[in-house]
């Protein structure tokens, strides 16, 4: 009997699994994956659940899904139409908190896989690895995953992953990279006075001001191939000075910074700390940076992996997907690193928004697609 993703996504809504809490959707997952003959283990760190589930033997040709069941805060719960964790349909569409992102996603892939396996077995094997800390901070998911699939010998020799990629229509984009992610936070530490004797103080703000006006003046680069221009953007600039007649003793900024393959976190990095001790050398003020990098810009480039699920995909949809390196981070960041990774999903219009919801119809579109994919891999 085949197994019907749209039930799946609705037992997994049922399930409230806000970041970090498991809310029982890994065992639901885990029991269905079991009865399939896959072999489960959780690989659980600091607290935060995660499931390996394999089909097959190690050391073979191995394909690999990727996803999350850990969702976002519902807010304010009395604005939705319908219970968040409810799971219900109305109008055609399944609604809930990870209706899009993407319960919908992992109830397709797994779909996928447990029909795909009872029906015709591969030769060659299907690893699925599924976090409940996407939508966290990341450390303890996706990556705890790989860290003990390394430690184990386990290999996935493709990935793809279920977040959501299509903008608007079913199977118009799929990710075969993402940009860079990184966050500057600059300190800068001057001397106090009275604002009426400039000459004996030395105003952090005036040094950070200039050093962040040399950060914008000139974009980072132009785009490259695969990717639209990096961007640099000041998210706030603080001081608390509650007086307008002191020159302040210290400011900060933050400074968000989504780059594409042109650079490294690192380059970028030295490249502001030589703004940096430049505008320190003209003021005399003092600078300190925190960096922070939430992952580096990837690429899976073109060839037949790609070829294969944007054919998959056409087939099912009619639509030729854009193939884009478009939008946030997602765990591929993570997964680039193991094997050659891509991501396709849903229409995302509405995730971590109130009323979250899907078309039954692409839950069920999804799974095809996933079921596709996997017969044209192993035919």
């Amino acid at each position: 009997m085949s197994l019907d993703p749209v039930k799946l996504t609705a037992d997994l809504i049922r399930c409230p699994s806000v970041t970090p809490a498991e809310g029982g959707a890994l065992q639901l997952l885990e029991g269905l994956l079991a009865q399939a003959g896959f072999a489960c283990t959780r690989v659980d760190r600091n607290g935060i659940p995660n499931l390996f589930a394999r089909w097959g033997d190690k050391g073979v040709n191995t394909f690999g899904f990727n996803g999350h069941t850990d969702v976002v805060p519902v807010g304010d719960a009395k604005a939705w139409t319908h219970d968040p964790f409810g799971g219900e349909i109305h109008g055609g569409e399944l609604w809930g908190r990870g209706a899009t992102d993407m319960k919908s996603g992992v109830a397709a892939f797994v779909a996928a896989a447990v029909d795909f396996v009872r029906t015709t077995p591969p030769e060659g094997a299907l690893v699925l690895t599924i976090t409940g800390d996407e939508e966290g901070v990341g450390r303890d998911g996706t990556r705890a995953l790989l860290d003990w699939m390394d430690a184990q010998g386990e290999a996935m020799s493709v990935c793809l992953v279920g977040e959501p990629t299509c903008p608007d229509k079913m199977g118009e984009m799929m990710k075969i990279g993402r940009r860079g992610s990184m966050t500057f936070y600059l300190d800068a530490a001057g001397v106090q006075g009275h604002s009426a004797y400039p000459h004996r103080a030395k105003n952090p703000l005036h040094a950070l001001v200039d050093l962040l006006g040399r950060m914008t003046a000139e974009p980072l680069d132009h785009g490259t191939d695969h990717f639209d221009a990096s961007t640099l953007q000041i998210t706030t600039i603080d001081c608390g000075n509650p007086a307008n007649n002191v020159i302040p003793a210290k400011a900060s900024a933050t400074v968000n910074i989504r780059f594409n393959d042109a650079h490294t976190s690192a380059s970028i990095e030295a490249w502001a700390q030589t703004l940096i001790a430049g505008v320190a050398a003209a003021t005399g003020v003092t600078f300190s940076l925190r960096t922070e990098v939430s992952g580096e810009s990837f690429l899976t480039p073109p060839g037949d992996f790609v070829a294969l699920v944007a054919r998959a995909v056409e087939a099912e949809t009619g639509i030729r997907p854009e193939l884009s390196t478009s939008g946030g981070t997602s765990d591929a960041r993570f997964v680039k690193d193991h094997c050659p990774v891509l991501e396709f999903g849903l229409v995302g219009r509405t995730m971590h928004q109130v009323d979250e919801r899907v078309p039954v119809a692409q839950i069920t579109q999804l799974k095809s697609i996933y079921s596709r994919i996997l017969q044209e891999y192993f035919a």
